[in-house]
């Protein structure tokens, strides 16, 4: 594995550049400001109607349209959902790329797939902050960073892993650490922890939980403390010092209870279907139906997204959370 950090990097790659940065959403402001404040030459390509231009010019960015800002720019770094990339690429990135030009991602989602395939003469670079946009760009006027991951996917000028590594410096990354990846790498083992962990293994989990409680007599405020509200607690343990610490800093009886029982839970049958998730994940199988879900109007995605919103524990969970005054309402 190989990791770069503050003395690796060069922004002398980036400085003298037109660097466009299309979309400003969580990732998208804190490439743009963090790389603005970092002394380069940035501006932000957005739809005409789009309700991120009056924000991107409050905070002092240049705003164009997404073909004028790419027609401007030498370095270009996609930060759009993954289901609308393909679409703009065609018709608007792809057309007023030059030779020599860089194409930037922060998620190897499109390439990996070919679902857009640049001509030989650009270069392909992945800088992927491993943290939201929010905290990249909230430790970065800090004076700190994020970890980020890069990568070369076509190096045609020579230069592809310097240019990625002075981005990597320009919003931060450098001070915390980088390390070099591959597209494929990036995309599959992403799509993986989101899917069976971090989103949906760990959201269903603490659906099944607080059922159970509320369906054995349990008050649902009660259950939703236990298995939702509690579960930042062993998460920041985690983040902060791995699964000895949350041991560690645990009661025995926790400790004991979750090592014992834990393995009940997260059965060999939970690993094997984890591995077919993977395997979903690794044939291509999973792009291919999230972009026909796309295609074909969300219908299933808005089902459970209904589905979900309509759970008893997030009914109970926004009683709860107004209680709760030190939260950041949004």
């Amino acid at each position: 594995m190989n990791a770069y950090y503050e003395q690796d990097a060069d922004l002398g790659y980036l400085q003298g550049k037109n660097i466009a940065i299309l979309g400003y959403g969580s990732q998208g402001h804190a490439h743009a400001l963090n790389l603005k404040e970092s002394g380069m030459n940035v501006c932000v390509g957005l739809r005409p109607d789009s309700s991120s231009c009056d924000r991107a010019r409050e905070a002092g960015l240049q705003v164009n349209t997404v073909a004028d800002a790419v027609k401007w720019a030498d370095i270009v770094m996609v930060l759009l959902p993954d289901q609308y990339q393909k679409a703009i690429y065609e018709s608007e990135i792809a057309p007023n790329l030059q030779p020599g030009n860089t194409l930037a991602f922060a998620h190897g989602f499109n390439i990996h797939y070919n679902q857009i395939v640049p001509d030989a003469s650009i270069n392909v670079i992945m800088i992927a902050p491993k943290s939201p946009g929010h905290l990249v760009r909230r430790t970065y006027a800090e004076g700190n960073g994020v970890p980020c991951l890069i990568a070369v996917h076509q190096d045609a000028t020579g230069e592809a892993h310097q240019i990625a590594l002075a981005w990597a410096k320009g919003i931060g990354g450098t001070k915390a650490g980088v390390i070099e990846t591959t597209f494929k790498n990036e995309t599959e083992t992403d799509l993986f922890g989101e899917q069976a962990v971090l989103c949906g293994g760990s959201a269903e989990l603490i659906k099944a939980g607080f059922e159970t409680l509320v369906e054995a007599g349990y008050p649902e405020e009660l259950a939703y403390f236990e298995c939702m509200h509690e579960l930042k607690l062993i998460v920041d343990l985690y983040y902060e010092g791995g699964l000895s610490r949350m041991n560690f800093s645990v009661s025995d009886t926790a400790e004991y209870g979750g090592m014992t029982r834990g393995p009940r839970v997260i059965t060999p049958a939970v690993k094997a279907e984890m591995k077919k998730i993977l395997e979903e994940v690794q044939d291509g199988r999973f792009a291919k139906e999230f972009i026909d879900e796309c295609n074909g109007g969300y219908n299933n995605l808005n089902r459970l997204r209904a589905e979900n919103s309509g759970h008893a524990i997030e009914r109970v969970g926004a009683k709860l959370r107004d209680m709760m005054s030190w939260l950041i309402r949004k």
